[in-house]
């Protein structure tokens, strides 16, 4: 849900009006049912990944459902949630691929040296010397580290660059950018 980097300072939050998309935040996706009793895979976002439970309720993505876990507990990669209302393996499976989100106001504020995922997309990849370079599209974890997906100016397809202070020198969420500096041979000029 939110990147922890070293020897950084962030701007603070936008202090623009919010959109109503913009004042949720995906804290998780449900996967697989886990057994016959109603038990899910649950892939948390959160910095800690138990502290999905701290949130009370949680929305589906268009809002029409609202979940609570009634428990939590370690599985592999994921974690294993049992939420109320779903007793069986069946409404587990109805469940699978949902995205689980909290309004923004229940979240903590990010500290100087973390990002919330939904700040970072959408904004523009300036280089060093001020050109633009593209849009931050995504921010992935493949277990090596932070990555931005960045979609160059004028392309379709897009490239992933480390999110390290070395390659994102500046993160200005207030100003809508963040100035790069890749490491030689990674960007065509």
């Amino acid at each position: 849900m939110h990147l922890k980097r070293q020897r950084r300072r962030v701007s603070p939050p936008p202090a623009r009006r919010r959109e109503p998309s913009d004042q949720r935040i995906c804290v998780g996706r449900i996967g697989a049912p886990q057994g016959i009793r109603g038990e899910v895979r649950l892939q948390s976002f959160t910095a800690d990944p138990v502290a999905i439970a701290d949130y009370g309720l949680l929305q589906t993505k268009d809002g029409k459902q609202s979940l609570e876990i009634l428990s939590l507990r370690p599985a592999g990669k994921a974690l294993a949630a049992r939420f109320k209302g779903v007793d069986d393996r069946t409404a587990a499976e109805r469940l699978r691929n949902v995205e689980l989100y909290v309004l923004r106001d229940r979240l903590p504020t990010p500290s100087a040296e973390e990002f919330y995922h939904a700040d970072l997309i959408g904004l523009t990849a300036l280089t060093r010397d001020g050109a633009e370079f593209g849009t931050v599209v995504a921010i992935h974890d493949f277990g090596a580290g932070d990555l931005l997906e960045l979609r160059p100016v004028g392309r379709s397809s897009t490239m992933m660059l480390p999110f390290t202070a070395l390659t994102v020198t500046i993160v200005d969420i207030a100003g809508g950018r963040i100035v790069i500096d890749p490491p030689q041979g990674l960007v065509e000029t």
